[in-house]
């Protein structure tokens, strides 16, 4: 390969259109013909196998990341020989999709699948009866559906690419039956493709030391998705729970025992302000106020109180949250979050500094209405009545508070 095609897309776009101009007169018609399917010159970081001796490679990423273009330009790397007619490192390769349809629609015969990514010499044919594709130098690939692992049972291969297996109904069944198949050759690999979901499958796919992984957002996309998508999904999602999930391509893991989930928290949230009949700013100061002290926690809540007492709603507006606060800087923070949310009430825990809190409060804020609690029991006492009203369906959280969810998700009743 000429060294210059070695540098990727990212150099060629870094020079000036005169500099880009040149580069491309000084291709060869063969070199120019193959340039859109050479992939290491187009590919980001992520889209690229790592360096070393890897059973697994997974590629974590958000929607439209370029996932399925990584996994169907690999499994070109694998069948395909330099020529059409020679060997290439593989020779029975197996395809899995949640379902035979979406392995089908999206890996086979998707914008981004392994047909769209071929080039005509090399592009394999299609054979809907066998549900394989089937290439020049006779290398075959078989499509299976995840949604039945005992069709796994008898076959073999010496490459494999799994899509989607944190969605996988069966997923861990599934899994357990292509590691038994994935046995022919002298190096069987396996690359899955997917956004990340808290599933067994996947955790312990990534904790196992012969798997690797590469992982980005959306984001890093961005030149193959249209402004509008990006414009939408991150001005509705960005900053949530699911955001993170689905377009940051995070892990969320939650901790066993833990009075909130994950997927509790995604389902409560909200984009529209609901009714409410009251709000309130909570307060609980932190101890001392240097770089390392614990943060001074300041909430916004609504809450709708009218009708029976049962019937009572309530919504998480804002986390105000500052760490390593001064006293008149988290007072300051408190009142402004109360006057922007047109509060009524400031409440806040004195435990620990007791008049001191309002003493603190007064000078920023003479005559907002105040109220000082004393907690009588721990933080994981009092958060079970409260996530029980979450499981109730009482509770919602505008969107935004993924640092206060992830806390959320590690609170125990053992603290």
């Amino acid at each position: 390969m000429r060294s210059d095609l070695k540098l990727g897309a990212n150099w060629i776009a870094c020079e000036t259109p005169s500099k880009r101009a040149a580069f491309l007169e000084s291709l060869t018609q063969t070199e120019a013909e193959a340039l859109f399917y050479l992939f290491e010159f187009w590919a980001m970081p992520h889209q690229l196998p790592p360096d070393g001796d890897w059973r697994t490679w997974v590629i974590l990423g958000g929607r439209g990341a370029g996932k399925t273009r990584a996994g169907a330009e690999w499994v070109r790397t694998q069948a395909e020989g330099p020529t059409p007619s020679a060997a290439g490192k593989a020779t029975r390769i197996v395809i899995v999709g949640e379902t035979f349809d979406q392995a089908r629609d999206v890996m086979v015969f998707g914008d981004s699948g392994i047909l769209a990514t071929s080039p005509d010499a090399h592009r394999p044919d299609w054979t809907s009866s066998t549900r394989t594709l089937t290439w020049p130098n006779g290398a075959v690939a078989q499509v299976y559906s995840a949604h039945d692992p005992d069709s796994l049972r008898g076959p073999q291969f010496d490459a494999l690419w799994a899509d989607e297996v944190a969605k996988w109904k069966n997923g861990e069944a599934a899994w357990d039956m292509l590691q038994f198949a994935l046995r022919l050759g002298d190096d069987p690999r396996a690359v899955v493709t997917t956004t990340p979901r808290n599933a067994s499958v996947l955790r312990d796919m990534l904790e196992r030391d012969s798997t690797v992984t590469t992982h980005a957002p959306t984001s890093a996309n961005r030149a193959n998705l249209a402004p509008s998508f990006l414009i939408e999904v991150e001005g509705k999602y960005g900053g949530t729970r699911l955001g993170r999930q689905e377009l940051d391509g995070m892990m969320l893991t939650d901790v066993q025992g833990a009075l909130w989930t994950a997927h509790m928290l995604i389902e409560v949230q909200v984009g529209e302000l609901p009714e409410m009949t009251r709000k309130v700013v909570a307060v609980d100061p932190a101890a001392s106020h240097h770089a390392g002290s614990d943060a001074c926690r300041i909430m916004v809540v609504g809450a709708k109180t009218v009708g029976p007492m049962d019937e009572w709603t309530a919504c998480v507006l804002e986390d105000a949250t500052i760490q390593g606060a001064t006293p008149i800087q988290w007072a300051r923070a408190a009142v402004n979050a109360y006057h922007c949310h047109g509060c009524d009430r400031l409440v806040a825990e004195v435990n620990q500094s007791g008049a001191m809190v309002e003493a603190t409060i007064r000078p920023v804020a003479p005559l907002i209405p105040y109220t000082g609690l004393h907690a009588k029991q721990g933080k994981s006492l009092r958060a079970e009545p409260a996530a029980a009203l979450y499981e109730q369906g009482r509770v919602q959280h505008m969107r935004g508070l993924g640092d206060l969810e992830d806390e959320m998700c590690a609170m125990t009743t053992a603290g």
